[in-house]
């Protein structure tokens, strides 16, 4: 799978200030464990559901610079979850979220952009049981499914704390929202961050964020 705009923004936007460990689920070929590991020391445990790209998770990391941080588990994440005693003071995903849309004939595309192998229900649930008592979880969705998230976290008695609504130009609606939860609630600190204008040129807010990640800038 390519990495796309989604993933870079969520990996570059996450909260890693003391972060000892750091999970990310459905890593995919790895993108957002390497982002973290990039950005900060912590050790970093990777779940990937579908074994092309976990395999390509761990070619990925090997031949990185911090694969010696980096451990990738082949299973769901419900299925670690009710393995392993470890918590994590970040918890890092792009979940899938299409719930009720055609699908794709393609078996990688269909795992990583649907519901059926995590529902925003199994998500929430795992959150719940591996994240430290001051612990946060990072995420990225499109703008309604971001919303139905954020309600149905809180009935569970996850927070957010932090959330900043993408816009692709200026003047278009928010297409995606950047999100912080937390088991503590609090007043959530909200901004925006428009990608480009409508000459399609980077905004200096998505350069400053992202200049470490994209080699033309």
């Amino acid at each position: 799978m390519p990495v796309n705009t989604d993933s870079v923004l969520l990996g570059a936007w996450a909260n890693v200030d003391n972060c000892n460990k750091i999970l990310d689920i459905g890593t995919g070929t790895g993108i957002l464990s390497l982002m973290m590991a990039q950005r900060c020391n912590a050790t970093i445990d990777a779940v990937e559901i579908d074994e092309a790209s976990y395999l390509q998770a761990l070619t990925n990391f090997e031949q990185s610079d911090w694969g010696d941080r980096i451990n990738a588990y082949f299973c769901s994440i419900q299925e670690f979850a009710a393995s392993t005693s470890s918590k994590y003071e970040l918890l890092i995903c792009n979940p899938p979220y299409f719930a009720n849309a055609v699908k794709s004939t393609n078996h990688q595309k269909k795992t990583a952009r649907h519901t059926d192998t995590l529902s925003f229900e199994n998500l929430i649930s795992a959150t719940m049981h591996l994240l430290e008592d001051k612990g946060r979880l990072s995420l990225i969705l499109p703008y309604s499914e971001g919303c139905i998230f954020i309600a149905l976290a809180a009935k569970e008695g996850l927070f957010c704390v932090r959330k900043t609504n993408v816009k692709s130009v200026t003047h278009a609606p928010i297409t995606r929202l950047l999100l912080e939860f937390a088991t503590l609630p609090q007043q959530v600190a909200e901004d925006y961050l428009v990608i480009a204008d409508e000459q399609n040129n980077y905004s200096d807010k998505f350069r400053h964020l992202t200049v470490d990640f994209y080699k033309f800038f």
